[in-house]
């Protein structure tokens, strides 16, 4: 009774080591390539399978995940014969886990040495100063050259981004110092073109405080000239007024003597002004016979009442 409690014993274990040898759960994002009795049969997806034992074996494991690759810096010598050194990182993503089991030992060592060899090639394509310019068109050549070779391994690159460009000290000190001269070349530039824009702003304000300056002149004369004109037609209708005024008063009884008298005070108060004024006076002959000048005005005055 003991012995077969023993040997049911065993056998319960030898099940479960069975079970747990041939139950397989796939992550997700994990692809496991099976082989039996040493052929590939059949490649796992994400689950829960179950293997033949002793038959079936998991050979390969695979991450569908997108994976980061750190390719080391390498020494490139640029067209214009400049050592660089140069590093990056590549993405890639398995795509059929069978070729990337079989088609290649191991891809991701193949896939990096390749990488290293089309930046050296495509880096000696150019010059020193267009490789830091060039960075894109560097990395779009490097994923095309690998995404050719590694469509066989069953493995997609997806992009390739260098990191550091690093040129010798002496160059890096050289293009430092270009740089810095550079900056002044481009500093004593922007200040000369802010002196000229500062000399023509200047110049156009002056210009422009001259024109506005000649048209309010031009518009005060304008002013003056309207308000003169204005004011000899003021005078001038109210000269005519009064004479017409003094004419219709003339004609009115008494108005010729008013008249008489008022010639007479203008006579004497003319004269009596000349006196002052001037210390040579020009008398005409007559000029004592206050009556007949009075006498000969009047004439002229009753000559133009009868014309």
């Amino acid at each position: 009774m003991t012995g077969g409690i023993v040997v049911f014993g065993i056998l319960a274990l030898l099940v479960i080591v069975i079970i747990a040898k041939t139950a397989v759960v796939v992550p997700q994002q994990s692809a496991y390539v099976v082989e039996r009795l040493g052929r590939y049969h059949a490649t796992l997806s994400a689950g829960f399978h179950v293997l033949l034992p002793f038959v079936d074996a998991i050979r390969y494991r695979h991450s569908l995940k997108e994976t980061a690759i750190d390719i080391p810096a390498q020494v490139c010598i640029t067209r214009d014969n400049v050592q660089v050194g140069v590093d990056g990182i590549l993405y890639l993503k398995v795509l059929n886990p069978e070729r990337a089991s079989y088609g290649i030992s191991d891809f991701i060592f193949a896939i990096s040495q390749l990488a290293q060899t089309t930046l050296r090639s495509e880096v000696g394509k150019i010059d020193l100063d267009r490789t830091f310019e060039e960075r894109t068109n560097i990395n779009l050549q490097v994923v095309t050259e690998l995404d050719k070779a590694s469509e066989a391994w069953g493995v997609k690159v997806l992009r390739y981004e260098i990191k550091n460009i690093t040129p010798p000290h002496d160059v890096l000190a050289a293009m430092e110092k270009q740089m810095r001269a550079e900056r002044e070349k481009r500093a004593v530039i922007l200040t000369s073109e802010g002196q000229r824009d500062a000399a023509v702003n200047t110049a156009e304000g002056e210009k422009q405080q001259v024109i506005k300056a000649s048209e309010a002149r031009k518009q005060q004369q304008i002013n003056e000239a309207d308000g003169q004109a204005a004011a000899i037609l003021s005078v001038s209708s109210a000269t005519a007024e009064g004479i017409r005024r003094v004419a219709e008063a003339i004609k009115q009884p008494g108005g010729f003597e008013a008249v008489q008298l008022r010639v007479a005070e203008q006579y004497v108060e003319q004269f009596g002004r000349l006196a002052k004024e001037s210390n040579t006076l020009i008398l005409p002959a007559n000029a004592s016979d206050v009556g007949s000048m009075i006498a000969l005005a009047m004439k002229s005055i009753q000559a133009g009442r009868s014309s």
